[in-house]
């Protein structure tokens, strides 16, 4: 597009001459051969002037403010319907801008409707062979031999190659013809569907610490009940969400209230009742919130860039007690235990990682794991309870936990503590 603006005022042509004795015809030759003499230095200079003013070879030159910018130097062989390109090349500071492509589309289509031409050979070296793949030429010759063996001329070192002209190609207008192609298509897909019309984002992939603000149902994405998604459509109603069941939400609501039993005391625990520890002579060796804890205090807020400059380029993925509360009270983030304790796992890690062990960062996170492995729970006898005793000692995630209640509350044992000390043995065991 840029060409064609150029071409229709005036300060950009296209010409073909050969050695016609006009002088400014020939000045532009001489600037040509100039170009070719710099851009192909294994070609001797007296064999470029010898074909260039040949008057069997022709030469379609651009032509920029009435000087040559680069051109292309080629031989018609109009008995055979085709033509072998001697010398191409642009000048080195009009390179990469798309001369080249432009000047051997207007080639093709002066070979094609003055010459008669049907095809064009060439011999490429190692250095050209990619210039003129993209131009439509092949290492293959379909060429019947017949037609140019004899004719051409055979070079050391160069590679043989064809390119097929089109006879119904507006080689100088592809861009206009692609664009109405293009035009034309979009036309007849917004016949047959809307996908032409866009909708607005999702407003819950803004997050917040890495938790979604919304929880959206596929069939209220916004376009794909009219795109033709049907509820059905690939059966995938046969795999259930985590979350999709009653039982599933039942379960997450107490993993949300047990985590937060964790973080930070709550005047309200939903669903766990704790009296279990109160009942057993815990109260003053209850199990602390990780928030209250003496060694938490490093770990309840984000880490200030301000004060600590390079932290963030070492620490790539920080964790914090607050950023781990926002988490929870999400109820859409911590989906399993396991994630819980990843972030408590990374927490302690990036203490470790950022301080040296003297610093009284490093001795807090090593102390606060020590802690949350220790077990607050009196000893059990193993025969008087034998499946309680096995859940203290073994780990189990909370989801299992939960399935099994049943089971463990026929031996008086709670969720709660199942999932306590199921934590506290596998941060002890990833962490120590």
């Amino acid at each position: 597009m840029i060409f064609w603006n150029q071409e229709e005022a005036g300060r950009l042509k296209f010409v073909c001459y050969s050695n016609d004795g006009i002088d400014e015809h020939m000045v532009w030759l001489i600037g040509l051969k100039n170009i070719f003499a710099r851009q192909l230095p294994n070609m001797p200079r007296e064999y470029i002037v010898r074909l260039l003013m040949d008057r069997s070879h022709k030469s379609v030159m651009v032509i920029r403010h009435n000087l040559v910018v680069g051109g292309i130097t080629y031989r018609p062989y109009t008995s055979q319907k085709f033509g072998e390109i001697a010398f191409c090349a642009i000048t080195a500071d009009e390179q990469v801008k798309g001369y080249g492509t432009r000047l051997m589309n207007h080639l093709k289509q002066h070979a094609r409707d003055v010459d008669g031409l049907t095809h064009f050979l060439t011999y490429a070296d190692n250095n050209a062979v990619g210039y003129f793949i993209k131009q439509g030429f092949t290492k293959e010759i379909y060429l019947e031999k017949d037609r140019w063996h004899g004719y051409i001329k055979d070079y050391d070192g160069g590679i043989l190659m064809e390119c097929r002209i089109d006879q119904k190609l507006p080689y100088t207008d592809l861009s206009t013809m692609i664009r109405r192609q293009r035009q034309a298509i979009d036309e007849k897909i917004r016949e047959l569907s809307n996908c032409h019309i866009v909708y607005p984002g999702i407003d819950f992939q803004k997050k917040e610490a890495g938790i979604p603000k919304k929880i959206i149902k596929i069939e209220d994405i916004p376009g794909l009940r009219e795109a033709g998604w049907a509820p059905d459509q690939w059966g995938h109603s046969r795999f259930k969400t985590l979350n999709s069941s009653k039982d599933s939400g039942t379960n997450q609501k107490h993993l949300t209230a047990f985590m937060r039993s964790l973080l930070k005391a709550s005047p309200k625990i939903y669903y766990f009742s704790l009296s279990f520890f109160f009942s057993q002579g815990l109260r003053k060796n209850a199990y602390p919130s990780m928030h209250d804890h003496v060694d938490a205090w490093p770990f309840k807020e984000p880490v200030d860039a301000c004060d600590v400059p390079d932290y963030y380029d070492i620490i790539k993925d920080p964790m914090d007690l607050k950023t781990m509360s926002k988490r929870v009270e999400s109820e859409q983030y911590y989906v399993t235990l396991e994630m819980f304790i990843a972030d408590v796992k990374r927490m302690c890690a990036n203490a470790r990682t950022y301080n040296t062990p003297d610093t009284i960062y490093y001795k807090c996170a090593t102390r606060h794991v020590h802690t949350l492995a220790r077990s607050p729970f009196p000893k059990q006898s193993p025969i008087r309870h034998p499946v309680k005793n096995f859940a203290m000692m073994c780990p189990m995630d909370l989801h299992t936990a939960i399935m099994r209640r049943s089971t463990f509350t026929k031996f008086s044992l709670s969720i709660a503590q199942i999932a306590k000390r199921t934590l506290v043995w596998v941060i002890y065991v990833s962490l120590t």
